[in-house]
Parts: C-alpha cells; sequence; structure tokens
C-alpha cells in the first residue's frame, strides 16, 4: 500500500515537476500532473490536459487529493519587456487564482496546496540574512510579481485546505535549471566570478526540494509564507569556484559586471538575475527540525558530477 493516495502537480511538465514527478513517483497511488501538452508517462503518472485559464472536467482531479503543487509560470530569463512583463505576471495569476476558484468548490478538497513562488521578493541583501519573520522585501518588477501571486494565492478562503507560499531558492540540478549553464560555462574557461562577486546566492538542491515538499505535507502545523533555500549561503565567486574545482578546473575567466550586460542583451536576458544578491535563510524549516541532505553547497555540487 503506498503512502499517499494522489498527488496533483499543476503545470508539472517541466524541469521541477519532472523531479517531483519522480519523488512522489514510488510513495503514491497516482500522480497528476495538469498540463497543456501530453506528456509520456510511466507506471502511475499521467497527464490532464488543462489550459490554466477556465474551469473544466480537470478539476475533478483535485478531489480526495493529498496535495497539490502549483508550478505555473513564465519562465523569467527574458528581457522585461512589456510583452514579457504581460506573460510572467498573467502565467502566474491566472492559475493561481483558477486552481482557488476550483478548491473551493471540491466536496473533498487537497489536503494541503504549496504554490512554488520566489525568494527574489527579498531585497538585496549583503548585510544580514532574510528570513520569514524579519525579511524585507525589496522593490523592482520582480518583487512585484512575487507579491502579487502571493496575494492572489492567499486572497482564497478555503478553510480545509492547508495553504504554504514556498519561496524557492535558485534549484541545483543535473538535467535543468541553472546548474548545466554554469557549469558549461566552466568547460568553457569562462567560469570565473560575476560581477564583483561578492552577490550572494541562496540556492537549494533538487532532491532537497522534493523531501522538503514531503516535510511540509507531513507536519502540519506549518502554513502561510516558508523560504525554500539551503542553510548555507555563499558567494557568488565560492559558488563558481566549487563548480570549477568540482570539474578540475582551477581557472576561470571572470566577467565584469559591463560584460554581463552586453551578454544579457545579446541571449535576451536580465542581469538582475545574476548580480542580484540573496541571502535567504530556510528558519521555519531549520526550526521545525527538517535535516537537508545537501546543506552545504561543495556537497551538492559533488552530488551532480
Amino acid at each position: 500500500m503506498k503512502k499517499y493516495h494522489k498527488i496533483i502537480l499543476a503545470g508539472g511538465n517541466g524541469y521541477l515537476g519532472t523531479v517531483l514527478s519522480n519523488y512522489y513517483e514510488s510513495l503514491a497511488d497516482e500522480v497528476v500532473v495538469l498540463s497543456r501538452n501530453l506528456k509520456s508517462h510511466s507506471n502511475n503518472i499521467r497527464t490532464v490536459i488543462w489550459n490554466g485559464q477556465t474551469l473544466g472536467d480537470w478539476t475533478t482531479e483535485l478531489e480526495n487529493a493529498d496535495l497539490l503543487i502549483n508550478l505555473c509560470g513564465k519562465n523569467v530569463n527574458c528581457r522585461y519587456t512589456e510583452k514579457n512583463k504581460q506573460a510572467i505576471i498573467s502565467s502566474r495569476i491566472i492559475p493561481t487564482a483558477l486552481l482557488g476558484k476550483a478548491v473551493k468548490q471540491l466536496q473533498h478538497p487537497p489536503k494541503l496546496w504549496i504554490n512554488v513562488t520566489s525568494a527574489t521578493i527579498y531585497r538585496h541583501a549583503e548585510d544580514c540574512a532574510q528570513d520569514e519573520l524579519k525579511g524585507e522585501e525589496g522593490t523592482g518588477f520582480s518583487v512585484e510579481v512575487c507579491r502579487l501571486w502571493e496575494k492572489t494565492f492567499f486572497e482564497a478562503d478555503m478553510p480545509h485546505t492547508r495553504k504554504i507560499a514556498l519561496r524557492m531558492g535558485i534549484v541545483f540540478g543535473k538535467d535543468d535549471g541553472v546548474y548545466p549553464r554554469l557549469l558549461n560555462l566552466v568547460k568553457l574557461g569562462l567560469g570565473g566570478k560575476q560581477g564583483n562577486g561578492r552577490q550572494l546566492v541562496s540556492w537549494i538542491h533538487e532532491q532537497d526540494v522534493a523531501q522538503i515538499t514531503e516535510w511540509l505535507l507531513l507536519h502540519p502545523e506549518l502554513a502561510g509564507i516558508i523560504n525554500c533555500t539551503a542553510p548555507e549561503v555563499i558567494s557568488n565567486a565560492r559558488e563558481m569556484m566549487f563548480i570549477r574545482q568540482a570539474y578540475h578546473r582551477t581557472w576561470g575567466l571572470p566577467a565584469p559586471e559591463w560584460l554581463l550586460g552586453i551578454g544579457a542583451f545579446v541571449i535576451r536576458t536580465e542581469t538582475e538575475l545574476i548580480l542580484k544578491s540573496r541571502w535567504v535563510v530556510p528558519q521555519i524549516l531549520l526550526d521545525s527540525g527538517y535535516k537537508f541532505t545537501y546543506p552545504t553547497f561543495k556537497k551538492a555540487v559533488e552530488s551532480l558530477c
């Protein structure tokens, strides 16, 4: 007999959704992925089509679910044009509001709804750590997106479903996300510090992400805003150093801020994704007793080699 009945992953055909699907495959009777596109799965993982904008037959899949995780949102690795800004906002707000409407109509709603948001909501911080209690929100477009996103999530009243906004750090995994891109820079001899290298990186290993979602499911006393980052924060310079060491590269060409600006323009992205200092700590997770499998960046990178 499996540990859980049903896990729902809204927008779950991407990188993080695949990590979570694989994690829960052996733990749940079924893992249901809500997606605009069908994808071949094995065993007890299946895709249910939805458009993320309107109610439909997919809502019945949420009945009696142990856990609903919302992963919807356009990738922010793009230029912040007005068109892209609108797409970034709507791809988060509309599905979140829709799920709220669907859950409120259910006879047996999910026990827990985790909305994966972003730790970038905190300000640029090199002076002190930002936790769930004393952390200060920043300014700018990405922060406004997070603020509106969480407001939409929490404003729906659903007394029978516990809700957690999981403020995610930069996820490190072998197959996708930021790590393969940084590794490519290292292999090309370009893996030096970026900018002045002092900006801090709040990161999390993909395996800890999956384990944390289950930890939250098993601890009904936890609700509200929770940071999902490793306990160790590192500078960008040390981040790149550890990746170089793991692949036996002694040196990497640094990228000054002016060069990053040119590169970001060429590949159609924003330098904020690299230069913002994120010093975020998972205080609630630590206080609750969660033990990180990968508490240090060195150990995390070694596991990805």
